[in-house]
């Protein structure tokens, strides 16, 4: 290759350069210095409270017992019959 020739690809790599970063710039513009505010998360205790002895005492009702009304007939109860 000439000189001329390196010269004029020097000159078109540059120019190419130039206008990519013109174009991105363009495209996605300066970042933006904004502030936000965050909410401040609140620290966990170790403590821990009695909970109420009107919910929580040994006459309350238990929703973990079974409670079965009438008899049970048939062991397959939806067999049709």
């Amino acid at each position: 290759m000439k000189k001329s020739d390196y010269a004029v690809l020097v000159l078109i790599v540059s120019l190419s350069l130039v206008v990519s970063f013109v174009a991105v710039k363009a495209l996605f513009g300066e970042p933006k210095n904004s502030s936000t505010t965050v909410e401040v998360a609140k620290t966990i205790s170790s403590s821990v409270t009695e909970p109420s002895t009107t919910i929580f005492n040994k006459d309350a009702i238990n929703p973990t017992v079974v409670i079965q009304i009438g008899t049970a007939n048939s062991e397959q109860p939806f067999t049709g019959q």
